[in-house]
């Protein structure tokens, strides 16, 4: 698990929003995907609190990331790059990260700090930080490959 300090919250947001914002560009810049593609599509399931920040930006590569906000069902995840699991319950959660597995999406769940939906990044909230869990077996099915050093990510080191 790794901290990411907290900033101010945005206007009408949460204090948890820019870490999250920066915790998961930061994720995407250690991920490495099987195909290039750009754009790469930021899939936002279901309602989330701390994603108001996420973004259209640029990858340190030149790729174009774009978030797209879609339904908490499996056939709306068709084109996800990476699926960032919002206020959902585990058994949805699990339903959709077990509908990417080996597809090499990257998953993030927002709202499931024991990580039992299986997603390869979980959230978890702390009084003054964002930190997160990685879970080794979940990357290992995806598809994709993560490098190490994405621990980084919470102390600042991207």
């Amino acid at each position: 698990m790794a901290n990411m300090p907290l900033g101010a919250p945005s206007a009408g947001g949460t204090a948890y929003e820019g870490a999250a914002a920066r915790t998961v560009r930061g994720i995407m810049e250690y991920a490495r995907w099987p195909q290039r593609r750009d754009p790469m599509q930021l899939c936002v399931v279901g309602p989330a609190l701390h994603a108001g920040q996420l973004g259209a930006f640029r990858m340190a590569d030149g790729r174009q990331v774009q978030r797209r906000n879609v339904a908490a069902n499996v056939a709306a995840l068709v084109g996800c790059d990476v699926v960032y699991l919002g206020q959902l319950g585990v058994p949805l959660q699990r339903q959709l990260t077990a509908a990417v597995r080996g597809r090499g999406v990257l998953t993030i769940a927002e709202a499931d700090p024991a990580n039992a939906s299986e997603a390869m990044f979980a959230f978890t909230y702390q009084p003054r930080s964002l930190s997160f869990r990685l879970n080794i077996d979940a990357v290992s099915r995806s598809g994709m490959k993560v490098d190490p050093r994405v621990l980084r990510v919470a102390k600042g080191g991207l």
